[in-house]
């Protein structure tokens, strides 16, 4: 689809807030079509799908020119061939119809796929790794998400979960087991605040974690630090598989302390073997907050740059 004279409704669905807004050929927003609303463990399919519709609407709203087409992003895993999605932070919403519900509230043809490979996608596309053939976009935040592209064409699988470094496993303390150890269960915003509060730490939330930090707290430090190197074990053994050359690393936990990329990249250079691996470009997102709606309209204004479509529905 030729989206280059109209717009794209883009739509992000993430484990603490769900986004919408109209975003143009050259990945810009419209002025006044970015809207938000609460997502979060215990919000019920009901809810979401009358959220989700209330933000659609809103956006539309504010559209100045022809919308042709939406592009969706949520938290995984997914169905990118049924459309429906199962995200690990929003048990409630397991197998929820997630392409039909955006279609029927805007009146758009509408493709999903991860979050993770949409700010892998959006990354490419406009943001800190534009130039790479091969790269990386991760996304630590709630959860922890990832996309890859290869040889400019994003990876999406068979059922459209590849890039989803959020469920490797990594190498944490001696006790954890099973999910525990793997990087969004260790080194995740929540997750991290929930180590720390095993440690005797009292604060309950990222921003917490922050002004402890700021205050010189050992424990919000050796917290968030572990984070960051966790991060970057995960990051190296991707490099190695796929001798990446840039990897952008954004999410809102990011932010929890001024040096936390330069702790990745520091982690990245001690875990990897090889020297072609050491050698990756690890930065900062260069989208701000505005990458995982961008990934989800680049779905449909960069389509060129799509892998096959995924043709499998996920094992039942």
């Amino acid at each position: 689809m030729d989206t280059t004279a109209g717009l794209v409704l883009a739509v992000d669905v993430g484990g603490t807030k769900l986004e919408t807004a109209l975003v143009d050929a050259g990945g810009r927003l419209v002025t006044g079509s970015r809207h938000r609303r609460p997502t979060g463990p215990t919000r019920s399919p009901a809810e979401v799908t009358q959220a989700l519709g209330d933000a659609v609407r809103s956006s539309l709203a504010a559209a100045d020119r022809p919308v042709l087409a939406a592009g969706v992003g949520s938290a995984g895993p997914l169905d990118g061939a049924g459309g429906t999605v199962s995200p690990l932070n929003l048990p409630l919403l397991a197998g929820y119809p997630l392409r039909e519900v955006v279609e029927r509230a805007s009146g758009l043809p509408a493709v999903v796929r991860l979050d993770g490979t949409c700010i892998a996608l959006a990354e490419h596309w406009l943001g800190a790794t534009r130039g790479a053939r091969t790269s990386m976009g991760v996304v630590v935040s709630t959860g922890i998400g990832g996309g890859v592209v290869v040889d400019d064409r994003l990876v999406t699988g068979r059922s459209g979960n590849a890039g989803h470094i959020g469920q490797v496993h990594v190498a944490v303390e001696p006790g954890e087991e099973g999910h525990g150890t793997t990087l969004e269960a260790a080194a995740s915003g929540p997750s991290t605040v929930r180590w720390a509060r095993r440690r005797g730490w009292t604060g309950r939330s990222g921003e917490d974690l922050a002004a402890a930090l700021r205050a010189g707290d050992p424990v919000a430090d050796e917290a968030t630090r572990r984070s960051a190197r966790l991060v970057g074990q995960a990051v190296a053994g991707v490099a190695t598989l796929l001798e990446l050359e840039s990897v952008a690393v954004g999410g809102g936990f990011v932010a929890v302390r001024h040096d936390y990329v330069d702790l990745v990249r520091a982690s990245v250079r001690e875990h990897a073997v090889h020297e072609y691996a050491r050698r990756v470009e690890v930065g900062v997102s260069a989208l701000r907050g505005e990458g995982p709606l961008l990934g989800a309209a680049a779905l449909r204004h960069r389509a060129d740059l799509l892998g096959a479509p995924p043709a499998r529905p996920l094992p039942v």
